[in-house]
């Protein structure tokens, strides 16, 4: 038993000139959930007199948008269509399954129900064409008729309590496993099954999921009174506390869930409130000037006190003297708050690792590791080495020389190191061991001839 796509471009209207008969379905009231498809007789067909509840072989079925097809053999189902189009009927064939918007999900829903039954050709005693309404069944209104409890936290004192919450709105389902809700819910209806036959039952499971739908919101910083601006994550939360219920076991699920408005009672409005201050006058400004609006008051009471203004003030002072707090020590304690919050703002700078102090000026390093400022060297006595050779050469007892010989000690200048002047003007290069290659004065050029 199969189902094969027919490639017809007949209308409805003309459906029944083009098969023996045919099933087909006008466009499902809001309201029916499933319909039993009927057969209608071809105009040009000698059969006239068939079963309602037998599907002869070559007949055409139509799939409407936002309709799924069951075919049901012997209480069985043994095909799915949720595919738009229209399809023959052919009990030769394998049977198929076209599932269409309903996903892959529906193929393991069969698998779960049982094994397609084949009759080898012949026909069942009973078989029966179902259309299901899987567009968005909207517009289902609930109202709470018990309070909900919510738990509202107030971060900022670090305490929470439970309110009790009233709401009303809209709710709006859908069916998305067929197979599921014929086998588990509507089962061989005879004509149609509303969604009045059970709404009674998914209303009252759906108010029963708003206390675990709220507690997840709740847990997730989400106030009371900001729950009509949080309509998907509501969805999402109904959703998933009625996945067993309805989802795995009817094949509904949760579309969107609208909330119109919540509502506490007049005693939970007032613990809300205290809090609500106690959070409030955390801060020391707001409690001075909560104070000062409190003395303004009492200062006016103490003007107009029976006993007369001096006792009035008295007891004023009193009062306050007895409290040991004034708006003034509190304005103070709020200006240090708000520095230490600048401060904290701000941007630490790095401290930068102090560097050694800078040798002096005339300082030099011994050979010995020693710092020293005067000739000799005030660990081991050997003398201040000479400046770089720029000047001449270094003779071996630290002296300075521009000749050949040392003018301290008389030694020869040590070979390698020959100082040059001009023989031509005289001139003599800053450095004496690195002449140029042309005199800048005369432009003769340094050999050999002008070593000293």
């Amino acid at each position: 038993m199969g189902l094969l796509k027919a490639v017809l471009g007949a209308a409805s209207s003309t459906l029944a000139d083009q098969w023996k008969e045919f099933f087909y379905c006008e466009a499902l009231p809001p309201n029916v959930m499933v319909v039993k498809g009927q057969k209608v007789i071809g105009n040009k067909s000698s059969n006239k007199k068939g079963s309602d509840n037998i599907i002869t072989q070559g007949s055409g079925i139509v799939v409407a948008d936002g309709q799924c097809m069951i075919i049901v053999d012997q209480g069985r189902v043994v095909e799915i269509c949720a595919e738009p189009g229209e399809y023959t009927y052919d009990m030769s064939s394998e049977p198929s399954i076209f599932s269409g918007s309903l996903g892959t999900s529906i193929k393991e829903t069969f698998k779960t129900i049982g094994k397609r039954i084949a009759y080898g050709g012949d026909t069942g005693h009973d078989q029966r064409v179902y259309y299901f309404n899987i567009k968005e069944m909207i517009d289902n209104k609930f109202g709470t008729q018990n309070p909900i409890p919510f738990r509202v936290a107030y971060q900022d004192i670090g305490r929470s309590f439970t309110v009790g919450v009233r709401c009303n709105g809209v709710y709006s389902y859908k069916i998305v496993d067929p197979l599921l809700f014929y086998t588990n819910v509507c089962g061989n209806v005879s004509q149609q099954y509303t969604r009045a036959e059970i709404e009674n039952q998914l209303k009252s499971e759906f108010l029963s999921a708003l206390q675990p739908a709220f507690a997840k919101l709740s847990a997730g910083g989400i106030q009371y009174d900001q729950l009509p601006a949080h309509t998907l994550e509501i969805s999402d939360a109904m959703d998933e506390v009625l996945t067993k219920s309805w989802k795995e076991k009817r094949g509904l699920a949760i579309v969107s869930v609208a909330i119109n408005s919540t509502t506490i009672s007049p005693e939970d409005e007032k613990r809300i409130q205290k809090y609500e201050d106690l959070a409030w006058n955390r801060d020391p400004s707001n409690a001075a000037g909560v104070m000062v609006d409190a003395q303004a008051n009492a200062m006016q009471a103490a003007a107009s006190n029976a006993g007369g203004a001096m006792m009035g003030f008295m007891g004023m002072n009193m009062a306050q003297a007895a409290g040991g707090m004034n708006a003034q020590n509190l304005f103070q304690m709020g200006q240090q708050q708000a520095m230490q919050q600048q401060t904290m703002q701000q941007p630490q700078v790095q401290q930068q690792p102090q560097q050694p102090a800078a040798p002096a000026a005339n300082s030099w390093t011994c050979a010995c590791g020693t710092q020293n400022t005067g000739k000799f060297c005030l660990e081991c006595g050997k003398p201040k080495p000479a400046p770089a050779a720029a000047d001449g050469w270094t003779c071996k007892c630290g002296a300075v020389n521009k000749g050949k010989f040392c003018a301290e000690c008389g030694s020869p200048k040590p070979a390698g190191a020959p100082l040059y002047r001009c023989d031509k003007c005289g001139w003599e290069p800053k450095d004496p061991t690195k002449p140029p290659k042309f005199c800048p004065e005369c432009g003769d050029v340094f050999d050999d001839n002008d070593i000293k």
